[in-house]
């Protein structure tokens, strides 16, 4: 301590910093001691004193050693020295020698320039007139296809050329070249218009072969020719014409070929073998045609339509749901108008056959199936073809006259029937002529069933045809019902007219009894004829309720037996209320009770004795089961409803007299020993 304390404050910090110092942390001052370890031999005073000096003279000698090895290396940079300033001579002088070639050569080097810009120029308007001459004219090879006789590819790559130029001309008038598009244009005309005839005529050509052949075949040469006539409507229409022409006359020769002659080898036979079956025959006919509309169709379709990949005739386009455009419209009224001209050749022949067969008086079924087989390939056809068109139009009127021939024949039977009514049976069953009509409506009911339509076809109604063939027979039975009922009052005349012819100024009992034989004569006879009409048209009307196409004639039918059901009960009903003498009371009691007036116990006609008088016979009919139960009446269920509404009848005018007798006004002293029996009484008798 007292050592330390003694050291000058200078050498105490720079001994602190020493001890301080850690040598270990430091690379730098660890590679110097290693360094200085490598001659740093004896750790003496006297080498610690001379440590600067042995460094100093460490580093003098190894400065020397530097020197002498980078000795090549400096007279190698001096040489390189020398050989560069020689080179940097040689590049003066070639700087001269330059700039003496420039001043020499600069008109040479513009000249260059303006040549160069010059060709680019000319490259430029040479690639416009390139174009030019590709978008505004014709090369030599399209010019000689379009005059050449042959037609081939190359004429229609030429033509499609000639359309676009034309097209680009429109393009040129609105710029200021408008003269040179003018004049390109009437070139493009002249070249367009010739090669369209010469195409038109080499179509019509193509489309007169096509009438040599039953099924010909349309190469892709004329299919691409059609599509270019397109273009021009009026040419089109031509060749349009040409084919309609051609397949005209093939088409008919086929039908005639096939109504005589038949297919090669005679297989399929000729149609008109079957002319003895009429339905056959015509079925076969229309067969024919519907067949030879779909394959001409198809072809039509072909040549005129080349683009479409399948049938869009209007009934396809209907049912999917695709909207008409003016072309799709366009184009099928040029099929409609070709294959309208190539069916109309087949009309005559066909409308002659049919009429042979309709003049022939097939039988009213025969007719009625002939109208629905004509019905329904109108129907098809039309699809196809068109309605406004010749054929449709024959088929149309042809199954008019059918449906004429039939009712005509309808309507002869039943005037037939009309004019000669058979007698009533004493049974009043149904003639035999209501069972024959009803099997014939049978009959036609399941042809009616059995029709094929289209599913937008409406189906006819049959209520017509029925309506022909049993009105007749209704009014048949009516006849022969009132012709019975005018025997049986003949008999009442004749019977009422020998009986005053006998002198008599009084009637006996005898007489009394007569006369009401006479009159309960013509009341059976009258009832008789509404049973045997009521017969009839249950008759008619059973076979025909399981046949949902004659519900309207079964309604009709019902709704005439009910209003013969109800005259026939209270034609009954008033005989009875007469026979017990209550038909004249219930008049006076109804119009007393409307119009008031005089009581009814002081009318002589309603008094308490006539009254009693005429209950006591009411009570008898009704007690006594003396009721009429319409045994002749055919069908059960009508017995029973004609009995009970009888039965109602009845009772509805006891409560009427019921009524009156009860009512404290009309005076009755014993209304109580008047009607014995209650309304309620008498229903239960009744047995309602």
């Amino acid at each position: 301590m007292s050592t330390a304390s003694t050291l000058a404050p200078g050498v105490a910090r720079k001994l602190k910093k020493v001890l301080d110092t850690r040598t270990t942390d430091n690379p730098d001052v660890l590679a110097s001691l290693a360094t200085l370890s490598t001659f740093y031999a004896e750790n003496t005073p006297q080498a610690r004193r001379n440590l600067k000096s042995s460094i100093e003279q460490r580093g003098l000698t190894i400065n020397d050693h530097f020197l002498d090895a980078s000795l090549p290396a400096q007279l190698a940079l001096d040489r390189v020295e020398k050989e560069v300033n020689v080179l940097t001579q040689c590049c003066d002088q070639i700087d001269k020698v330059l700039s003496s070639c420039s001043s020499s050569t600069g008109d040479i080097i513009s000249t260059t320039e303006r040549l160069q810009q010059e060709l680019e120029i000319i490259t430029q308007r040479q690639e416009i007139v390139s174009c030019f001459l590709r978008d505004y004219q014709l090369s030599n090879e399209e010019i000689n296809a379009l005059r050449d006789e042959e037609l081939n590819e190359k004429f229609f790559k030429a033509l499609a050329h000639v359309q676009e130029i034309h097209a680009n001309c429109k393009v040129l008038l609105r710029t200021h070249h408008q003269r040179a598009g003018l004049e390109l244009m009437d070139l493009m005309s002249v070249y367009q218009e010739g090669a369209y005839e010469r195409l038109c005529r080499w179509v019509q050509a193509e489309c007169k072969k096509l009438g040599d052949t039953d099924n010909p075949e349309v190469g892709e040469l004329l299919k691409k020719a059609i599509r270019c006539l397109k273009e021009r409507p009026v040419l089109f229409k031509y060749c349009a014409e040409e084919v309609a022409n051609m397949r005209h006359n093939a088409l008919f020769r086929r039908f005639i070929s096939a109504l005589t002659r038949g297919g090669p080898g005679g297989l399929p036979r000729p149609i008109e073998v079957h002319a003895h079956d009429p339905l056959r025959y015509v079925g076969d006919m229309l067969g024919w045609l519907h067949q030879a509309l779909a394959s001409e169709r198809e072809l039509i379709l072909v040549l005129l339509n080349p683009d479409a990949t399948a049938d869009s005739g209007p009934a396809a386009r209907r049912l999917s749901g695709i909207k008409e455009t003016d072309a799709m419209q366009k184009t099928e009224g040029d099929i409609t108008f070709v294959l309208d001209r190539i069916f109309e050749g087949a009309c005559r022949p066909f409308k002659v056959r049919v009429e042979q067969v309709l003049q022939s008086q097939p039988s009213f079924l025969v007719s009625y199936k002939l109208t629905n087989t004509l019905e329904f390939y109108s129907f098809t056809i039309s699809e196809l073809l068109g309605k406004d068109t010749a054929l449709c139009n024959t088929i149309n009127l042809l199954k008019d006259a059918a449906q004429q021939t039939f009712f005509n024949i309808v309507k002869s039977r039943g005037e037939k029937l009309q004019r000669y009514p058979p007698l009533v049976p004493a049974d009043l069953s149904p003639p035999a002529a209501v069972r024959e009509a009803i099997s014939v409506v049978v009959e036609l009911i399941q042809s009616y069933n059995s029709i094929m339509l289209p599913p937008s076809a409406p189906k006819p109604p049959f209520l017509p045809v029925i309506s022909s063939l049993l009105d007749p027979i209704v009014q048949m039975c009516e006849k022969a019902a009132e012709a019975h009922r005018l025997k049986g009052a003949i008999s009442r005349r004749r019977a009422s007219s020998e009986y005053s012819s006998s002198g008599r100024d009084s009637l006996s009992s005898v007489d009394a009894i007569l006369s009401k034989n006479l009159s309960a004569s013509a009341q059976s006879a009258e009832t008789s004829s509404k049973i045997y009409l009521i017969n009839c048209l249950s008759a008619m009307e059973e076979p025909l309720v399981s046949h949902p196409a004659a519900s309207g004639y079964v309604n009709n039918l019902r709704s005439m037996i009910e209003n013969h059901i109800n005259l026939l009960v209270q034609k009954e009903a008033d005989g009875m209320l007469t026979r017990c003498g209550l038909s004249d009371k219930i008049t006076i009691i109804k119009e007393q009770q409307k119009e008031g007036g005089t009581p009814l116990s002081g009318i002589p006609e309603t008094s308490s004795h006539a009254l009693s008088e005429s209950l006591r016979a009411f009570f008898g009919l009704v007690t006594e089961g003396s009721l009429p139960e319409f045994e002749q009446l055919q069908t059960p269920r009508l017995r029973s409803d004609a009995s009970s509404h009888l039965a109602r009848t009845l009772a509805g005018v006891y409560d009427i007299v019921y009524a009156a007798v009860m009512d404290p006004n009309n005076g009755y002293a014993d209304a109580r020993s008047l009607v014995k029996h209650s309304p309620h009484d008498i229903r239960t008798m009744l047995a309602i």
